[in-house]
């Protein structure tokens, strides 16, 4: 593995332009450029708190147009030279509560830091509180060249969680990720920047305690947690870094992290429904149709979603006049089946005199504006558009009365689409970061996009809503928002983005939840089933088993792909989806409960499986179970994977597997913890047809000591009335004395009186088994605890039921789509090109990899890989092994039977999000000396929801050459600029870009052998070049530029090699 050394130390760094753009945060290091440099001598460090700079709190101003003066968020300071490496242990104050600590470099920094977006109450950071404790860990800090490079080590054997919206895997250590807010459309396990941005840690120390470490910072920032339990955080100057703890648990980190952030509103009861969405339900009558079928199918569901199709040429705030020209009625017809409505809105307002919004939002002057002045336009679905200046509370409160009119057709609630804000037809996928923003004086004032990028999209969620509380102040408001910064979960849910229909992605599905949670959005979920693609009935029906265990449970897909409805997979699946979603139903007192304890605490409602142990290093990265409370979901993410033939990981202590008679392969395993009681309620079809004097179950599992307790909480199910004591909090207790299990209330909290209803126990024996008893609620029941033989019959009996019940269940079809291209069938033997010149052999099967290259005249091997590594690779982003190295390929054209002919094999590999990477490796019939390789990073399906264009990727040419004689080997070319380099193994590794790219071509020289292979390229498609010395090898790696491909844009490099 490629190993990227410190940007710090003694390399050369092109000065930075007002661009906003800081090239170590997306490379690695000893960057050579023949742009402006500079030299970076030895870091030095002294007393940080006697730093003192003339720094001024951030009121510089800069003009940047004749019509108003603007504080730029990558001005220069006072007292900051670019020749100067400042370094030291930051300085510290307790803020908030005891545990809580702000760092900062010096106290001029501390003054100069930019007002919080993450803290509900700003000025919380920035006081200092009394306090007898003194921080655990002290982070240092190095700042260069206007970036702040903060560190913070951790004992070994820590774990590092959070991070936000990031796909990968769950414990975090050997990541790292950039927070800019990316319509990443398709993005796959490796992507390093998604819709959201949270630049928070979570720590778990080996000993079990918990650390959150905050960068207060809305820039774009690089969180590097590649060394082991190490935190490094980078990101322009100046800004603060928060450490919470440790303390005592996670759960204990995370609340003292909400006090700081808050918590998550509290949803309506009827979010936390299963949600039916799709691009697009294109008309009233579809939208009816699917919300019908729903209850003819008794298939649980209390929510239909409302694609941009609605509108009336993808204007925001009106409806289509034919397919949709009566909303209300739509609605009231949905509401008389139980359904609520959610409609889309986007920020892009179409640049339209005429259209109301767009005449309004002029007269008020509420658009973001370009450098000089004017609005910007850029190009969404409706064509050139204006953007609300989200940042300001003139355009807040604007956009908020245009909501609640538009909330007046009757909708339930409002999904905010493409507010990184996504632009259509640019390479970034973004306004330019040039552009102004005028936010109000309390967010930092007039600044560029760079600084107020990553809260757009939570500035245009709170600013809905504020437009839904306008509309009804009774009901409580329903948003769900794509991008977000930590604070977002006060206004709205979030899910995780255009994921796809994969087993990966539903495996990855598990830790993205639960990553939102530990990083304060703990209402949040994937779209299940996978939104690009087309899944099969056994993924689907998968997804479904744990998708309807999330905090958020919506089903969606795109345009263009198969029915992804419940029922649209056959007979079979659709039984396991209502199976599925009937245990939600079932278990929503206590998903309710879990969200009313959210809101007041900040816990999470779904956990990793080391919340019950955090001790236990064991559970740290488990990835395919996860906690609901106090309930285990256990669940198979592999295709052929039962879930009889799963092997449990449990953590200490009791758990007690449980079901509702609904037990399936396809279906997650539950189990409940010892010491606990989870209430249940009765299947609905949907929320409102609850009732406060309905049935109440509760699930008692008790522990070692014979005991057992759980809390329930009811209300209305919307409105506020719970905030002011309009509610019922009870507390059970279940205890076993004497072969009688005595269930009570223990105390409750709130006004409500309890409903006349009846009590339903059921205690749990293990394997399955229970016993169980009537009783009326508020009463104390007893139940007689059966003896020790009759505990094992029951046992048994359950067990062999079980078992019985799975081995019949019809196991869902896992059938794949026929590729469309022409495909021939692989074999696991090497496939060998031959000419006169070279041998070549390529393993089609894991990553089309080119596992050796011979010269033949001279018998040298230049390249030799294994059969899973080394060898030629290829990669389509920045990050070392990103999606292309290890998928299978399939063969697309071959030719190499006929003597004379070219020599040819043409490979294509899928690396998701409709993107494939395709490769020609040939010997041409006119020119045998040479080995060419023709590669491509292709969009073959990206669908229109991303403009056409794919998330950001990079074709990263990847060969690890051997080194005969390396002590005698080095590497030879001319730059661009005509300059002549050699580098030896001993100058380390090196990145050419610019001036001092090769002039199209490079030389590995062995001076023993007397030979060099050559590797010629297009400089029009190579936009750096990387060096990278082994044991006896050398990488010679070609990138592309990084940016989105459409179908008219793909990535490509050609390059040959030779030897002379």
């Amino acid at each position: 593995m490629i190993e990227e050394a410190s940007v710090l130390s003694g390399l050369e760094v092109p000065s930075v332009g007002s661009s906003g753009y800081f090239p170590w945060l997306n490379r690695a290091p000893n960057l050579i450029s023949r742009t402006s440099t500079l030299r970076i001598s030895g870091a030095f460090s002294w007393d940080s708190e006697k730093l003192d700079f003339p720094r001024k709190k951030r009121t510089n101003k800069k003009l940047i147009s004749d019509k108003f003066t603007c504080k730029m968020g990558d001005a220069k300071e006072e007292g900051t030279t670019k020749d100067t490496t400042i370094s030291g242990n930051m300085i510290f104050e307790p803020i908030l509560e005891d545990g809580v600590f702000r760092f900062d470099c010096s106290a001029n920094d501390r003054a100069a830091a930019y007002p919080s977006f993450s803290f509900i109450k700003p000025k919380d950071r920035d006081t200092p509180i009394s306090s007898q404790k003194l921080p655990t860990y002290i982070p240092v800090f190095e700042c260069l060249l206007g970036q702040q490079i903060v560190k913070l080590e951790l004992p070994a054997g820590t774990s590092l969680y959070g991070t936000g919206e990031v796909s990968g895997q769950l414990e975090r250590t050997g990541k790292r990720i950039f927070t800019w807010n990316t319509d990443a459309y398709g993005y796959g396990s490796v992507t390093t920047s998604l819709y959201q941005s949270h630049p928070w840690v979570l720590a778990i120390l080996p000993n079990g305690e918990a650390l959150g470490i905050l960068a207060d910072t809305s820039l774009r920032c690089e969180i590097d947690l590649r060394e082991d339990s190490v935190i490094q955080f980078i990101a322009p100057s100046s800004y603060p870094v928060v450490t919470f703890g440790p303390f005592s648990s996670p759960a204990a980190a995370l609340k003292s992290f909400s006090r700081a952030v808050g918590t998550v509103f509290m949803p309506p009861k009827w979010a936390l429904g299963y949600h039916q969405c799709r691009w697009s339900y294109d008309s009233a009558d579809r939208v009816l149709e699917v919300s019908r079928t729903f209850r003819e199918k008794d298939i649980p569901c209390d929510v239909i979603w409302i694609d941009i199709d609605y509108m009336n040429g993808f204007r925001c705030f009106t409806f289509d006049p034919e397919r949709f020209a009566d909303p209300k009625t739509l609605a009231d017809d949905l509401h008389q089946i139980g359904f609520k409505a959610i409609w889309m809105l986007d920020p892009g307002i179409k640049h339209e005199k005429g259209y109301f919004v767009y005449d309004s939002g002029s007269e008020k002057d509420v658009w973001v504006q370009k450098a000089d002045g004017e609005p910007y336009l850029g190009e969404v679905w409706p064509g050139p558009c204006v953007f609300p200046e989200f940042t300001q509370a003139k355009a807040r409160s604007w956009w908020a009365n245009l909501v609640k009119d538009f909330v007046s057709n009757g909708v339930d609630g409002i999904w905010n689409d493409m507010n990184e804000p996504a632009i259509f037809k640019t390479v970034t996928k973004t306004m330019p970061e040039s552009n102004i923003h005028r936010g109000d004086e309390e967010f930092g004032g007039c600044q560029n996009h760079s600084y107020y990028h990553n809260v757009y999209g939570m500035f245009m969620a709170r600013s809905t809503y504020e437009g839904m509380k306008l509309a009804n102040s009774g009901r409580r408001p329903f948003v769900l928002t794509r991008a977000g910064f930590i604070g977002s979960q006060r206004y709205a849910a979030t899910w995780t983005g255009d994921n796809s229909s994969s087993w990966d992605h539903l495996h990855m599905s598990i830790s993205m939840t639960l990553q939102l949670g530990l990083s304060g959005q703990p209402l949040s979920g994937p779209d299940i089933g996978g939104y690009v693609g087309n899944a099969t009935p056994r993924l689907f029906g998968r997804w479904m088993g744990i998708g309807a265990m999330f905090p958020f449970c919506r089903g969606h897909s795109e345009m263009g792909t198969a029915d992804h409805e419940p029922w649209s997979f056959g007979e079979e699946c659709e039984e396991v989806c209502r199976l599925a979603l009937k245990r939600r139903y079932r278990l929503l007192p206590h998903i309710y409960t879990l969200f009313y304890i959210a809101h007041t605490t900040g816990v999470p409602v779904a956990t990793p499986l080391f919340f019950a142990d955090p001790k236990d290093p064991s559970l740290r990265k488990t990835e395919n179970s996860f906690l609901l409370g106090s309930i285990l979901i256990y669940s198979s993410t592999l295709p052929n994977q039962r879930i009889e033939n799963l092997n449990l990981t449990l953590p200490k202590g009791i758990w007690s597997r449980f079901d509702f008679g609904d037990s399936h392969p396809d279906l997650p395993a539950l189990f409940l913890q010892g010491g606990s009681i989870v209430p249940l309620g009765p299947v609905h079809q949907h929320t409102g047809e609850a009732n406060p004097s309905d049935d109440i179950s509760l699930l008692v599992a008790l522990d070692e000591n014979g005991k057992a307790e759980g809390v329930l909480f009811e209300d209305d199910g919307d409105g506020y009335g719970f905030s002011l004591g309009a509610y019922l909090l009870t507390h059970y207790l279940a205890e076993l004395e004497s072969s009688v299990v005595t269930v009570k209330v223990s105390r409750t909290e709130g006004s409500w009186t309890r409903p006349n209803r009846r009590l339903h126990v059921q205690i749990l024996l293990g394997g399955g088994a229970k016993i169980d008893a009537w009783g009326t609620d508020g009463d104390v029941l007893q139940v007689t605890f059966p003896s020790g033989q009759e505990v094992a019959d029951l046992v048994a009996t359950s067990e062999k039921e079980y078992h019985h019940q799975l081995e019949s269940a019809k196991t869902l079809q896992d059938v794949e789509e026929v590729p469309e291209h022409k495909g021939v069938s692989l074999s696991k033997t090497p496939i060998e090109l031959k000419g006169a010149c070279w041998s070549v052999k390529v393993i089609p099967w894991i990553g089309g990899r080119i596992l050796s290259m011979t010269h033949l005249p001279s018998g040298i091997q230049w390249l030799q890989g294994k059969i899973e590594i080394n060898g030629y690779e290829e990669y389509s982003g920045t990050e070392y092994r990103s999606a292309g190295c290890t998928e299978e390929y399939s063969i697309i054209d071959r030719n190499f039977e006929h003597e004379g002919d070219e020599e040819s094999l043409e490979l294509e590999g899928d690396i998701e999000g409709g993107l494939v990477l395709r490769r020609k490796i040939y010997i041409p019939k006119e020119d045998a000396k040479i080995l060419k390789i023709n590669s491509s990073i292709v969009a073959v399906k990206v669908g229109a929801g991303s403009g056409g264009f794919s998330r950001l990727v990079c074709l990263r040419v990847h060969p690890m050459f051997n080194l005969l004689h390396p002590t005698e080997s080095f590497i030879s070319f001319t730059s661009i600029d005509g300059s002549v380099h050699e580098f030896w193994p001993e100058s380390g590794e090196q990145y050419l870009e610019g001036d001092l790219l090769p002039n199209g071509e490079w030389k590995l020289v062995d001076k023993c052998l007397g030979r060099a292979l050559v590797n010629k390229f297009d400089i029009k498609e190579v936009h750096k070049c990387l060096i990278h010395w082994g044991t006896g090898t050398v990488n010679l790696e070609l990138w592309s530029e990084e940016r989105p491909v459409s179908k008219e844009t793909p990535l490509q490099i050609s390059h040959s090699y030779e030897v002379i």
